[in-house]
């Protein structure tokens, strides 16, 4: 295990009916600007929750955020607010709605030209506006990090970035709100808040003893209560359950000291960007290709991971890290994802320009930076 420094500063209000706490967790006084998405949370009585609690209170709306937030979108919400001095941020919705207002708070304090900056020549982010987030959706865990993944149209670019400045303030997280939640996004947050794990989880052994039993301890909850949530969507201990376990999958907690690879999330961009597969479906295709193309490299994990998730403990090491990379595909497709290119009828010819962007910024990803545009096209070959 190797030293680190950690800091978490989200101050988190977890529970039924929580979204009343609001006007003690927005400094009085504020300016706020409220961001949205496409409006499903006038559907299911989020937005009222949120206007009565902060009735009273200068709030302005913006909405329209996409699921996979754009750019563009995010600048037209800074100029509202510059134009109307807002001085706070309230996320409200799921992980791309939180990404947005990281970027957005931000934005509005960037210096240079063009605040894209930030992805393309990793600007600094020296000062950022002060938010929080209502989450809707157990998925992404933005709300309790650091880190944004923001899409710009223009370019055709999906590209991420992290800054200790753009940890909320708060996140308000009630699991009762979950309740009305489209069962394929439901499913997205699964497979999503699962694959999360593994990226810091499925590399090679450190010694790192807390950090491996805590991941396996989320594998194992999301893994287990995935399977169930679909057919038990008013479950309140399934959805709590789920929604802490993905807050805490990407928190930064279980990737101090430890080696991560996240090559998958980088691999899907481009399956985002250029055929609009949502973030889940991507990783769903193209984990499976990164551990079977990298098996050697993780095997001890694979063969953790088959035995603690999957109770795969019999067979030669070889059977068992093949079973368990089957099961892993077998689970994303219980929960209702494709798994392979062409279920989205995307043609093997289309490999070429999903490892575009890798081999133009020049990646090398993975634990062990070996994972170049050839062989990020070796891997996607392995999900045809």
């Amino acid at each position: 295990m190797t030293n680190f420094e950690f800091c978490n500063p989200v101050k988190i209000v977890f529970g039924k009916r929580t979204i009343q706490r609001l006007p003690f967790l927005i400094p009085e006084g504020s300016k706020v600007l409220m961001v949205y998405g496409g409006g499903s949370i006038k559907k299911n009585g989020v937005y009222q929750q949120v206007k009565e609690a902060l009735q009273g209170w200068n709030v302005t709306e913006f909405a329209g955020t996409e699921a996979n937030p754009r750019y563009e979108t995010c600048i037209q919400a800074v100029e509202i607010i510059r134009a109307k001095n807002i001085d706070f941020l309230l996320a409200v919705g799921g992980g791309s709605v939180i990404d947005a207002v990281k970027f957005m708070a931000a934005a509005v304090y960037f210096t240079g030209t063009d605040p894209w900056d930030i992805f393309t020549k990793a600007a600094s982010i020296k000062k950022a506006m002060p938010f929080g987030a209502v989450l809707t959706l157990a998925a992404t865990g933005s709300e309790m990090n650091e880190r944004f993944v923001i899409s710009r149209e223009s370019t055709q670019e999906k590209l991420s970035s992290a800054s200790s400045k753009v940890f909320p303030q708060f996140a308000i997280m009630d699991p009762e709100v979950t309740y009305s939640v489209p069962a394929n996004q439901v499913a997205n947050g699964v497979v999503d808040s699962f694959i999360h794990v593994i990226e810091q989880y499925l590399t090679y052994p450190v010694n790192a003893k807390v950090q491996d039993a805590f991941a396996e301890s989320l594998l194992k909850v999301i893994y287990e209560e995935g399977i169930k949530v679909l057919d038990n969507p008013y479950d309140y201990d399934i959805r709590a359950n789920l929604m802490w376990a993905a807050s805490n999958a990407l928190n930064s907690w279980i990737g101090q000291g430890v080696p991560q690879d996240w090559s998958s999330h980088r691999l899907g961009y481009a399956l985002t960007v250029q055929y609009g597969l949502d973030h889940a479906q991507t990783l769903a295709v193209i984990l499976p290709g990164v551990m079977t193309y990298m098996q050697k490299e993780k095997q001890a994990k694979i063969l953790r991971l088959g035995e603690v998730v999957f109770n795969i403990i019999e067979g030669t090491p070889e059977e068992r890290m093949q079973k368990t990379i089957e099961q892993t595909e077998g689970f994303f497709r219980q929960m209702g994802l494709k798994t392979r290119l062409s279920e989205y009828n995307i043609p093997e010819s289309a490999i070429d320009l999903l490892v575009e962007p890798v081999k133009r910024m020049g990646w090398k990803l993975g634990e062990h930076v070996n994972i170049d545009w050839q062989v990020a096209r070796e891997i996607f070959l392995l999900r045809k």
